[in-house]
């Protein structure tokens, strides 16, 4: 984690020097070429590299140590980052697209010497090399605020080359389409913007477990030889790198309590070496041998598993104490009424099992 953070440190340094470096010379080249158009675009260089000042706060941030208020730690704060920064975005893009439209309903003739265009050139190429540097290094480092400030470099690095390629047009052929071209570019832009709001915004509302990630999990306790089943696996994000769930576990009803004791234990340490995950171990106890219970869950699994809008029956408990039974079921995902469907199998089960109190509890976590 602490590696993680000190990369993610190091890739944002490297963006404000760059931009800092590059809001220098053209400082120096706009003073000296008396250009007040160059000077004002050095300015906005020294702004671009407040994306990378907010990854930066954000990572330090998310190393704080867990408190009495936030049991889980601060990771979560980089998913904030992630949005301030695509809100810069999302500003960039609708400010573009406004001063785009006004050049569009009143059209004016740019005005470039060739010193600004090899400034401007220059300025283009710092940027898409920077902006696919950082924005690679997100991906790596899964931080979507990293992702975030190298997609403003890039975009910032696409608005200047939307403008050379108008200016280049307008010398070339007197015709000017700087204002639909910067138009163009900054629906895209927008697009972008609100993209990348999604999926801190997703993080913080909680998103489904990655297919691979399911997989995995359930294949790995699914090695253990006491385990005949893996369900329920739940999966709550606390950062990019800290995760707490819970997942059952069919066993056998002869299992003792020390060997099921042993067994959720190798399970938890097995998880939280391999994927930093802190997880609970629940337990279903499958019946076994010549007895009543054994006969009750082949009957009523059976029954439940017959239903096609069901995809997935588990968690069978009988108590000939209380006379009564309960059972898990995952309807698929085009069940819209899920009162009416639990209702029916309520019935359904009681006429198979006389007078027996019956519960049936709708799960929405599939677990192959």
């Amino acid at each position: 984690m602490k590696n993680r953070n000190q990369k993610i440190i190091r890739t944002s340094w490297i963006g404000i020097a760059s931009n800092v470096l590059l809001a220098g010379f053209k400082t120096a080249v706009g003073l000296l070429a008396s250009s007040v158009a160059i000077v004002m675009d050095a300015v906005n260089n020294l702004s671009d590299a407040l994306s990378s000042v907010i990854t930066i706060i954000g990572a330090k941030l998310s190393q704080r140590p867990a408190d009495r208020l936030h049991p889980f730690g601060f990771g979560r704060i980089e998913y904030f980052s992630a949005i301030i920064i695509a809100v810069i975005v999302l500003t960039t893009g609708i400010t573009s697209l406004i001063e785009s439209v006004k050049k569009i309903l009143a059209p004016t003739e740019p005005e470039y010497s060739t010193l600004t265009l090899v400034v401007v050139s220059i300025a283009i190429v710092v940027k898409l090399v920077l902006g696919q540097y950082v924005k690679r290094q997100g991906e790596e480092l899964k931080s979507d605020a990293l992702i975030a400030s190298g997609s403003d470099a890039l975009f910032d690095a696409i608005i200047t080359l939307a403008t050379l390629v108008s200016a280049g047009i307008m010398l070339l052929w007197n015709v000017s389409i700087d204002g639909p071209l910067g138009a163009l570019i900054s629906v895209v832009i927008i697009k972008a913007g609100i993209d990348m709001l999604a999926s801190p915004i997703n993080q913080l509302l909680g998103t489904s477990i990655p297919a691979e990630l399911t997989h995995e999990i359930v294949r790995e306790v699914s090695d253990f030889e006491e385990v005949h089943g893996v369900y329920d696996l739940i999966l709550h994000n606390y950062g990019p790198e800290v995760k707490i769930g819970s997942l059952h576990v069919n066993v056998y009803d002869t299992m003792s309590a020390h060997d099921i004791h042993g067994l959720t234990r190798r399970i938890t340490s097995l998880l939280y070496e391999k994927h930093g995950i802190i997880i609970t171990v629940g337990i279903y106890a499958i019946a076994t041998g010549q007895n009543r219970r054994a006969e009750l869950q082949s009957i009523v699994m059976q029954a439940l598993a017959a239903h096609k809008e069901i995809v997935q029956v588990h968690g069978f408990y009988y108590s000939e104490k209380d006379n009564m039974l309960s059972v898990d079921i995952v309807p698929d995902i085009n069940v819209h009424n899920e009162a009416s469907l639990t209702q029916q199998l309520v019935e359904e089960i009681k006429k198979l099992v006389s007078d027996m109190e019956v519960s049936i509890v709708t799960d929405h976590n599939y677990t192959e």
